[in-house]
């Protein structure tokens, strides 16, 4: 079955399943998903693990080997296994389907097996494997938090922590970690440490926090289709102090232009945003062209500030309509 994250711990507490598959590219969010998975085991007597990294020289039969040698004083344990998205090839998918027969069979009644690895594809959550471990155990699966889900899961985590944060607090907080769920997580943990009056105010907050804002390109397409220009300035000014290339940038808009409607493998909430900015932009082409002006002023062949021409499309792209493209602000150069 699949389980949703905010879920999990619920389900573990109503029992255990034989297997547990947690995938995400949040690692924060796997790995306490994962700790509640090894959590609920040791309550209910699993008093071993070992833990496997599937790298060079590792072999899943060797699995079942591990599976049939408790030790004297254990007489439960779970399998812990660290494996790379790419390692789910043609001999893992033999072997965990292999696996799930056995489990059916009631064969390793008295092993738990844990997977933990990285966003799966959509290729291989309609494989085999996947769909045998999903029709036998728990399969999570953990989407990237979008911003406006960001202040809603540090109030919920600074409640496990007795914090309390007047109106529009966290909505600073969440500006300042953006994209950092460790740093988010990191932050809370120090407030609670430092044993603030409560609620905390905004000037108690400023006052302990560090900028752990953390942007990638990505960041910046993904504030441009959802027309927050606010964020395209913000994100592209620290993308372009943090020494990230023009053309870098440049680069990968051209790529999402070409691709412009393609949602596919995408995850749920960023589907959605691709589909609207689709929508909203009728002629790629001209975008494209716009494009080829920037880059041209990027190589110097044409006047222009090509960091001012990338900023001015994005915020048109974003849908600040009064901003000049490219091409006519080169018109106006001459």
């Amino acid at each position: 079955m699949q389980v949703k994250a905010q879920d999990l711990v619920q389900r573990l507490e109503s029992g255990l399943l034989p297997i547990y598959l947690i995938s995400g590219d949040e690692t924060l969010l796997v790995e306490e998903a994962c700790d509640a998975v090894v959590a609920a085991a040791r309550r209910n007597g699993f008093s071993e693990r070992s833990i496997h990294y599937v790298e060079t020289g590792f072999r899943w039969h060797d699995l079942s080997h591990d599976a049939a040698s408790l030790s004297l004083f254990a007489q439960k344990k779970v399998l812990d296994v660290r494996v790379p998205v790419k390692k789910f090839d043609r001999e893992a998918g033999a072997a965990l389907r292999e696996w799930c027969e056995r489990v059916a069979a009631d064969v390793h009644t008295e092993t738990l097996l844990l997977l933990r690895t990285g966003r799966l594809e959509p290729g291989q959550r309609k494989s085999a494997w996947f769909k045998a471990l999903e029709k036998i155990g728990s399969v999570t699966l953990i989407w990237p938090m979008s911003p406006d889900q960001l202040p809603r899961w540090l109030a919920a985590r600074a409640r496990l922590l007795n914090l309390s944060f007047e109106p529009g607090t966290l909505q600073y907080l969440s500006d300042r970690v953006e994209g950092n769920l460790l740093s988010a997580a990191q932050e809370l943990d120090k407030l609670a440490l430092l044993n603030l009056p409560q609620p905390v105010d905004f000037n108690g907050l400023v006052a302990t926090l560090e900028d752990t804002s953390r942007y990638t390109t990505f960041d910046l397409l993904d504030a441009m289709m959802g027309g927050e220009c606010a964020r395209v300035v913000k994100i592209l000014d620290v993308l372009r102090c943090d020494g990230v290339a023009l053309f870098a940038i440049l680069g990968v808009l051209v790529s999402q232009l070409r691709r412009l409607g393609v949602a596919y493998g995408a995850p749920p909430a960023r589907q959605k945003l691709l589909q609207q900015f689709a929508k909203r932009i009728k002629s790629p082409g001209k975008v494209l062209a716009e494009c080829a002006v920037i880059d041209q002023q990027g190589k110097g062949q044409l006047l222009g500030d090509p960091w001012v021409s990338l900023e001015t499309l994005l915020l048109r792209l974003a849908g600040a309509k009064q901003m000049p493209l490219p091409s006519e602000a080169q018109a106006w150069l001459g």
